[in-house]
């Protein structure tokens, strides 16, 4: 355990993404205190935490509490809440009004502004974004990003935290919606979905490009390492007559708006672009979260 390691880390909102960076945190050995108001909340994710485990010393790293105050010894906080605005600035007021002016406070949104966030915050210089990906536990990487007022001694911490705990953090140097990996996310989901809504390709045949030209070269080599490899020239030349062909819709796409307006939104409904209630779908999600760990394993091994 190194010395820049926080004695106890407390993380707001004991949903899924909660339970992982608890599980993720634990497992390195901190304390963790998994803070939620809802009892139902509190009792399924300590069944999901404590339920399969065979380390013992999980059960005395790992406590529930009900109330914020319950934060107040910490020396790093991860909020973990829905996304919403007025919610999160509710939370870290009270947060700001209950732990030490050195403890640092973390947000795990997926993109909502950090500079904006911080708004109405004292100390806002320790108040930083830690985006986590899901399953936070098995994927490596980790946007650490900055509000205008955050303090550079407040990023450096962060950084080395998440190092030290097997994570690969990246600085994201803007505060600007949707971060790196949302804005690229969406970029390419955007133009996937325009080619399935102008009956290009069926959705199976455009994943399956996704995964099987792109996907398997990203796992290795990123899009900018790609085009060196490729020769920016061609990229140059390609790029002249494909790009202005993109979508570049600035609204989200009808298909997009059908599917959630007809309910179908995806696993948690059972239906979404593909069907999830056939046992063979239901089988594919279980057996994707087992090769996920096997890849993230195999790729700490390269360089």
């Amino acid at each position: 355990m190194t010395s820049a390691r926080p004695e106890t880390l407390a993380v707001i909102g004991a949903g899924n993404m909660g339970n992982a960076i608890a599980s993720l945190f634990a497992r390195a050995g901190w304390r963790v205190v998994l803070i939620d108001p809802s009892e139902d909340a509190r009792n399924r994710s300590r069944q999901h935490l404590l339920g399969g485990s065979t380390d013992p010393a999980l059960g005395e790293r790992l406590t529930w509490h009900a109330e914020l105050e319950s934060a107040h010894a910490c020396t790093l906080v991860i909020e973990a809440a829905p996304e919403n605005l007025v919610l999160k600035q509710r939370i870290f007021a009270s947060l700001e009004a209950i732990c030490s002016p050195q403890t640092i406070i973390a947000t795990n949104t997926s993109g909502l502004s950090i500079s904006r966030l911080a708004e109405s915050l004292q100390r806002p210089e320790r108040f930083v974004g830690t985006h986590f990906f899901t399953p936070a536990e098995i994927i490596p990487l980790v946007e650490v990003v900055g509000g205008a007022r955050t303090d550079d001694a407040t990023i450096t911490r962060v950084l080395r935290i998440l190092r030290d705990t097997g994570k690969r953090p990246v600085h994201v140097r803007k505060d600007i919606p949707g971060f790196i990996a949302n804005r690229l996310q969406h970029a390419l989901a955007r133009e996937a979905m325009a080619l399935l809504q102008d009956g290009v390709a069926s959705a199976e045949d455009i994943d399956t490009v996704a995964r099987w030209a792109l996907g398997i070269r990203l796992a290795l080599t990123g899009p900018l390492e790609q085009r060196d490899l490729n020769g920016l020239d061609i990229h140059l030349a390609i790029a002249e007559y494909l790009y202005p062909d993109l979508e570049n819709s600035q609204t989200p796409l009808r298909v997009l708006r059908e599917k959630v307006e007809q309910g179908d939104l995806g696993v948690k409904s059972g239906r979404g672009f593909y069907d999830w209630n056939t046992p063979e779908r239901r089988q594919a999600l279980r057996d994707k979260e087992a090769a996920l760990r096997e890849l993230a394993a195999h790729l700490e091994t390269k360089p």
